[in-house]
Parts: structure tokens; C-alpha cells; sequence
């Protein structure tokens, strides 16, 4: 059918065997939580670009040869702003994120990005850049030769082939860490587990394998979205405290099965559809029309008789034709898989568009028990 081939170039993936809601596999807890006090922070900073073919800003955007003119004065070179009319340089924005833990020495990945109207920063280099975080303090310092995802190409009389973006890069550990981020994850021998996708249903559970593990009552499911768990204590006497940081790894290494949303995504610009394998449809009956309109311009040219007066002219006729399908009433039986949905929903025979149309249509009338979310 038209729908099986398309969906399965998409993301149904027909044929195959999808497991029921609550058969979802078990995830390690790293995955599902992260540790509140270890995250990652984001750093940025204003540089210039130097080394281009020609390629750079031009006098009519003066940030970069401005930015120039100061470092070469900090250099101790005295140069008349009037003489620095560039081509070859470009002033740029970089960022970066940084991890937690980071310490001083540790090199980090930039990007860096034209804020000006440079045409390309291919073969450019990065002058050392200052990287601040929110308060506005110095973390780490930018330098290095850029790698852009495409190309440019530019002939004389003005044609051009371009390939992917060529106004930014990246600078593979580019950045060197100077100052470290103070990181507290430990608060009075607790930490507080930040789930990624906040669920009442996946924080109990969290909570439940973590005291089945130690066998002891440790987490607490504060709401759906934080686990509080006090860390194990040893015993003083024996001297056998363990390390927060090993408790911790123990716990982040424990499988959790999530909750499993019910969720169907629909791209109308790109004509996407990716649904979960808790999707579930209930049984309904769907009628579906499909009415077009064609309009066909036919010039034809009008030409007097032999000896009569007058001139060869152009005359415009539109034929205008009206087809209307006829549909019929289909009925569609209940699936409680996402292989049964994409065998149900077959049987329709529709296009991309008018699927996105029926989805829309059974979720209002309550049949799709899904969410639906339309980008």
C-alpha cells in the first residue's frame, strides 16, 4: 500500500514487532536522573577571526578592524585606524560548554560563529578569546584553527556554489580550562535526583529500586520530577565510611524501567509522523473525502480568413474540471500496539497529508489515546 511504503521510509517501520507498553526496557539511572550540582555551564566570549582569503568583514562592518586596532595596541604596535582596511580578518562570537568537575587544564570543544557580514571563515584562526560564564568571570581561553561543514566558491563575474554553512565552525578542544566551577552536589549526606522527563510514575520507581538495592528506606520521591536520597552511612567504629562518590556511582548504575508516555509527533512542513509503542488506538469509524479541482489554461490562436480584414490573435480558454472520490465509511478496529496502529491505519490507503489530517481528527474525537504534539 501507498501508507506502508511511506511510513516505512519514515518511522512506523512496518513489518516489524513492537513490545507492548509495559514490556519497556530497564534504563540505568545515569540515564534517566542527573545529579543536582553536576551540570554542565555555558561560556561565551567575543574574538576575532584572522587569516581568510578575502573572505572577512568589509569596512562597513568596523567590529572587526575596531577589535584588530585594540589588540595590536595592546601588542605595543601604534597603527593609524585609517590603514586597516581588511579583508582577511572577521569579528566573531565563540562558545562553549563546559562540563562539571572541569579543572584548570582540562581542553574543551568552541564554536565560533560571524557576527559581521564576512562571505566565509574558511582556513581562519582564532585569536585567543577570554570565555565567561554569567557572572561575567574568566573560565577558559579560546585559540586554534577552525573546521567548517562546507565550502564556497566564488567566480569573477559574481556566480557562486556554496555547500552547507561556511559563516561558522568548531574548534575541536580549542579552549583551555583556566578556573574551575565550584560544584556542590552533596547537601548534609543527600543528593537530589533531577529527572530528565519528570514522571510520577518513573520517580517512584527510581525510588523503590534504589531501597530495594541497599534494603534500606533511603529515597524519597519528593514530586514527579526530584528523588531525594540519603547516602548509607558505615559504621565510625570500623572506620568503613564508604565514599560518596562510589554510593553515588552505585546508584547511577541501578536499571529503572520509565514510564512509557503515549506520544505521537507530526511534522506538517516535512510530513513526519513518529509515534511511541504505547500509542494505542480505539476502535472508530472514519469516513475520509478527497475532492480536486483542476484548471487547465489552453491558449489558442484565432487567425481571419483569406482576404478578410483584421489581425492574427491570441485567445485565452480555461477548462476547469471538478473530481470527487467517492468514500466510503471504513471501520477501524481497536490496536493496542504500535504494529497493529500501522496495520489499522494502512488500511486507509493515505497520503502523508491526509494521514496528518486523520491523526488530528482521531485525537479530538478521543480514539487516538496519544498525545499529540504538531510542530
Amino acid at each position: 500500500m501507498r501508507f506502508q511504503s511511506w511510513m516505512t521510509g519514515l518511522a512506523f517501520a512496518l513489518g516489524l514487532t513492537f513490545a507492548a507498553p509495559e514490556m519497556a526496557q530497564a534504563e540505568k539511572i545515569r540515564q534517566l536522573a542527573e545529579v543536582k550540582g553536576a551540570r554542565e555551564n555555558q561560556l561565551l566570549g567575543y574574538g576575532i577571526v584572522v587569516g581568510l582569503n578575502g573572505t572577512g568583514d568589509d569596512p562597513t562592518a568596523p567590529l572587526a578592524t575596531q577589535s584588530t586596532l585594540a589588540m595590536l595596541r595592546r601588542l605595543g604596535i601604534q597603527v593609524d585606524a585609517r590603514q586597516l582596511l581588511l579583508r582577511n580578518i572577521a569579528a566573531v562570537v565563540v562558545t562553549a560548554n563546559i562540563p562539571p568537575f572541569a579543572k584548570p587544564g582540562t581542553k574543551i570543544d568552541v564554536t565560533v560563529s560571524s557576527i559581521g557580514n564576512a562571505r566565509s571563515l574558511e582556513g581562519g584562526v582564532l585569536v585567543q578569546t577570554l570565555l565567561k560564564g554569567a557572572d561575567r568571570k574568566t573560565y577558559a581561553a579560546a585559540q586554534g584553527s577552525l573546521v567548517i561543514g562546507g565550502f564556497s566558491a566564488r567566480g569573477k563575474t559574481g556566480s557562486k556554489v556554496m555547500s552547507g554553512t561556511v559563516t561558522s565552525g568548531r574548534i575541536p578542544q580549542g579552549a583551555l580550562v583556566e578556573r574551575a566551577i565550584p560544584t556542590k552536589f552533596l547537601d548534609k549526606g543527600k543528593i537530589q535526583l533531577s529527572l530528565k522527563r519528570p514522571s510520577f510514575v518513573t520517580a517512584s520507581r527510581m525510588a523503590n529500586a534504589i531501597d530495594k538495592v541497599f534494603g534500606k528506606d533511603l529515597a524519597r520521591a519528593v514530586d514527579g520530577g526530584t528523588v531525594m536520597v540519603t547516602l548509607p552511612k558505615g559504621d565510625k567504629k570500623k572506620k568503613n565510611q564508604p565514599s560518596p562518590v562510589a554510593l553515588i556511582a552505585q546508584i547511577q548504575g541501578i536499571d529503572v524501567k520509565p514510564e512509557q508516555q503515549a506520544r505521537v509527533v507530526v511534522s506538517e512542513r516535512t510530513q513526519t509522523i513518529v509515534a511511541g509503542g504505547a500509542v494505542t488506538l480505539a476502535p472508530v469509524a472514519v469516513v475520509h473525502g478527497n475532492l480536486t479541482i483542476v484548471v487547465r489554461e489552453a491558449p489558442k490562436v484565432v487567425q481571419p480568413e483569406a482576404l478578410a480584414a483584421g489581425e492574427t490573435a491570441k485567445v485565452d480558454e480555461s477548462d476547469v474540471s471538478v473530481q470527487e472520490k467517492v468514500s466510503s465509511m471504513q471501520y477501524l478496529e481497536g490496536a493496542a500496539t504500535l504494529s497493529d496502529l500501522s496495520h489499522v491505519l494502512g488500511t486507509l490507503g493515505l497520503s502523508a497529508r491526509e494521514l496528518i489530517s486523520v491523526l488530528q481528527a482521531l485525537r479530538s474525537a478521543g480514539a487516538l489515546e496519544a498525545e499529540l504534539v504538531v510542530q
